[in-house]
């Protein structure tokens, strides 16, 4: 059925009848993307049995992902991308009377990952089936997102985001392979047999169901399958009545229970029911999960001293960390084997990835709720526990040490901790990342487990963040050095024979140009605000966090804008500022940034004399779907995050593939990038991570000192407080000011604030010479290759996991 344009055409118009009983001219956008939807699931359909039922026939090693959050985006482009299609889709919808880009907006985003952490999930999947090995994913699958952010009055205001309101095309239902997962009860022994036998009595059940969505390799890649866990009530009302229990409020206070596991992403889990609500989510995750993979292992007719060879299980972060104990259930209570061997097995299966240096982001649960909730999985805990503790004593280790490294201790369960001791690698995801874990946040046990640290530096996917999001880029790179860097993206590096080929630049400014001006339309259409293309577009988008540092890009802004008033006639080359980002909805600064950013924007913007040069927006709800309109659109990248606490970003690599040049700190993936491009390259500034570190340990920074010397962040942050264009009713911003003078400033702001502002001004410099501008975009895509998500999850095969790729049968 997609052969070509006429053979789609006619089957689309078929199906269309069929299956929704209209006409072309009836036809909404939102049917034409069902119909599509479905039309790539019934070609990629036997693709997709082919691909299990050839890794089943060849036995090859598996790989499955567990993570809390996989960020897909829409799937329908980057779906027709990988089939080959995606042309010949566009242009018979265009001769049908529709425009593709518009039915590619009837896709929600999907509602099940926050930021980095689920979109490297989303990428790893893509490079698994194009690589054609069998990995997949194992998830959650909410009914409701993070949050639809609107902003009202400058606030941030949180809505639901249904994002299955009308459902889901990509996903298929397996009720017959559901699951049960057990909570609560209690945990009764006995002999059986010469040996000790645990059994949970008086639990309850929850049924996981399975929603599968098939992972599309591009060309000739396998189809792999995104599982998503959703729970469902496991328990008959009127078996209930038989019991004596009142069945009609008991099975729906017992239903509502069960709903809520899978209902939404990260439940608020500041106080004690959201944090045991997370729990049963974690847990749940965990236990389907590994059902499943079992069942799979289980057709092979090996034994489970075999798993693996056969089966590697990854945790993205530590909220996966369960598989350790519920895979040890597994093996003690359902299969018999004894703690030493299950450990073994345990052990050789697992594998974790850090993705935090931040002390509060390490997982810990309190004992009591683990105890209460998950009676066998906490004794098997508090057993592994005992026995790693007693073997480091019996070694010789100090008490203190072993303190340093116990995963039950002063009432807590470190699941950093317990993922470490029961995995057979631990890799950070960039080399400064790496490098910190060993030596300082995670150090003992890296002297405990040398040989299990290693690093992955993150990737990103070139297909979505390329090929599909700028395919005029992708197109005049082909042009240049062929279409090889597609299937092949270390071939990319051939572009940097053209850096200085004025025909290249030339036509690559002008295709950004492009990107901008479409951009510059969505922000007139969504936000109201004219912004001019020709203006330098710096660019902020990324999660709302202190350590991420919007705070300091924004006071930066205000600078500029005094800068302006105090000396209008001064030539400047014009900027618009753009920031994208959610804040949690319990962190009051994050939240008091946002409002900050929305009160500079509307001051600066309404000013007729500073908006001829400065512009600033801040775009709603920023998603994976929005990302793919900016990022091709941006000139400067803002990576400025404290040195030593983002363990590598992936923003940065996608702005990097889109030519935009990199204003940051040596922190995280940034590191690389630099070693790859050359300070002529990038605009670095700030302190460097030891610096940081060295201030931790040592003290000597005092905040209010710099207030009190530099007379521009004096300026700055008066007037967030004092009568003046920036300053809210009630002091609103008062706690800004608090965080960086009275706190003393935690992530560094004012500290790097003159470096920044230094590099800023590099940055206006060099925009000014457009060849040369130009020749160091083309040198940043030429390098990019490097964070393909394909090179990283060869390295995860080869170092890690074990895996061939399984090629289809000829």
């Amino acid at each position: 059925m997609f052969n070509n344009k006429e053979l789609f055409k006619a089957s689309f118009q078929e199906q269309l009848v069929s299956r929704l009983g209209k006409s072309m001219e009836e036809a909404t956008a939102g049917d034409v993307y069902k119909i599509l939807g479905s039309l790539i699931r019934e070609n990629i359909g036997r693709d997709w049995a082919e691909s299990n039922r050839i890794a089943k026939v060849q036995e090859e090693k598996q790989v499955y992902y567990f993570s809390m959050e996989f960020l897909i985006g829409r799937l329908l482009g980057n779906n027709l991308l990988n089939i080959g299609m995606l042309e010949t889709v566009r242009d018979g919808l265009k001769e049908l009377g529709w425009d593709l880009d518009e039915i590619e907006s009837q896709e929600p985003d999907a509602g099940l990952g926050n930021g980095g952490l689920g979109r490297l999930a989303a990428c790893f999947l893509d490079s698994l089936a194009s690589l054609q090995y069998a990995g997949h994913g194992c998830g959650i699958r909410y009914k409701y997102g993070l949050f639809e952010q609107k902003i009202i009055d400058g606030h941030q205001v949180e809505l639901p985001d249904d994002w299955l309101q009308r459902g889901n095309v990509w996903e298929e239902r397996r009720p017959d392979k559901k699951v049960e997962v057990r909570f609560w009860g209690r945990v009764e022994m006995s002999e059986r047999d010469g040996r000790t036998v645990f059994e949970t009595t008086g639990y309850e059940k929850v049924w996981a169901v399975p929603y599968d969505v098939p992972v599309i390799g591009h060309g000739e890649g396998r189809v792999n399958t995104l599982r998503l866990w959703s729970a469902e009530s496991a328990v008959d009302p009127i078996k209930m009545a038989q019991d004596g229990q009142n069945s009609y409020y008991s099975f729906l206070n017992y239903s509502r229970s069960v709903q809520s596991i899978s209902e939404f992403l990260y439940p608020d889990d500041s106080g004690y029911e959201g944090k045991l609500l997370r729990l049963k989510q974690q847990y749940f995750l965990c236990s389907a999960g590994l059902q499943s993979l079992l069942r799979t292992f289980e057709k092979l007719k090996l034994p489970y001293t075999e798993l693996p060879e056969k089966v590697s299980v990854h945790i993205n972060d530590t909220h996966p960390t369960l598989v350790i104990p519920e895979l040890m259930r597994i093996l003690m209570d359902e299969q018999g084997f004894g703690w030493d061997e299950a450990w073994d097995i345990t052990v050789r299966t697992v594998s974790y990835t850090n993705h935090t240096l931040l002390s509060e982001a390490l997982e810990k649960w309190p004992e009591n709720m683990i105890r209460e909730l998950l009676p066998r999985i906490y004794m098997i805990i508090e057993e592994i526990n005992k026995r790693f503790c007693g073997q480091l004593l019996e070694e010789g280790r100090s008490q203190e040490f072993v303190s340093q490294v116990a995963i039950l201790e002063s009432g807590q369960v470190k699941m950093a901790h317990l993922a470490i001791a029961g995995s057979n690698s631990i890799n950070g995801v960039a080399g400064l990342h790496t490098e910190l874990l060993k030596t300082d946040v995670m150090q003992p046990f890296y002297e405990l487990y040398p040989d299990r640290f290693n690093n992955k530096t993150n990737g990103i996917t070139h297909r979505r963040w390329l090929m599909h999001a700028n395919p005029k880029l992708s197109s005049l790179i082909s042009e240049a050095i062929g279409s090889g860097w597609t299937t092949s993206p270390l071939q990319l590096k051939e572009l940097a024979k053209f850096k200085d080929d004025r025909h290249i630049q030339d036509v690559l400014m002008g295709i950004k140009l492009d990107n901008k001006r479409r951009l510059a339309a969505y922000i007139q259409d969504k936000q109201g605000v004219m912004v001019d293309p020709e203006s330098i577009f710096d660019v902020q988008v990324k999660r709302l966090h202190g350590y991420k540092r919007q705070l300091m890009n924004i006071l930066h802004v205000i600078h500029l804008y005094h800068e302006i008033k105090d000396q209008p006639n001064v030539e400047r080359v014009p900027r618009t500022f753009i920031f994208g980002a959610k804040a949690a909805p319990g962190y009051y600064l994050a939240k008091s940034i946002i409002k900050l950013i929305n009160v500079a924007a509307d001051v600066i913007n309404r000013d007729p004399q500073v908006s001829q040069q400065l512009k600033v927006v801040f775009l709603e709800n920023y998603s994976v779907s929005l990302a793919e309109k900016i990022i091709p659109a941006a000139n400067v990248s803002e990576q400025i995050s404290t040195a030593g606490k983002e363990a590598s970003g992936t923003g940065n690599m996608k702005f990097m593939m889109n030519g935009a040049l990199t204003i940051g700190t040596l922190d995280g993936a940034n590191v690389e990038m630099f070693d790859l491009l050359g300070e002529e390259n990038m605009f670095l500034f700030g302190l460097r991570s030891q610096e940081v570190l060295n201030y931790y340990r040592h003290g000597g920074y005092v905040a209010r000192e710099l207030y009190h010397q530099d007379a521009r962040l004096r300026r700055v942050l008066d007037s967030l407080v004092t009568e003046g264009p920036f300053c809210c009713h009630e002091r609103e911003f008062e706690i800004i000011r608090q965080a960086l003078l009275d706190h003393n400033d935690e992530f560094f702001v004012l500290r790097d604030f003159d470096d920044y502002a230094a590099a800023q001004k590099q940055v206006e410099q060099a925009y000014r010479d457009s060849v040369s501008w130009a020749s160091k975009s083309i040198v940043n895509i030429a390098n990019s290759g490097h964070f393909s998500s394909d090179c990283t999850i060869e390295r995860y095969a080869a170092d890690i996991w074990d895996i061939a790729p399984v090629r289809r049968e000829s």
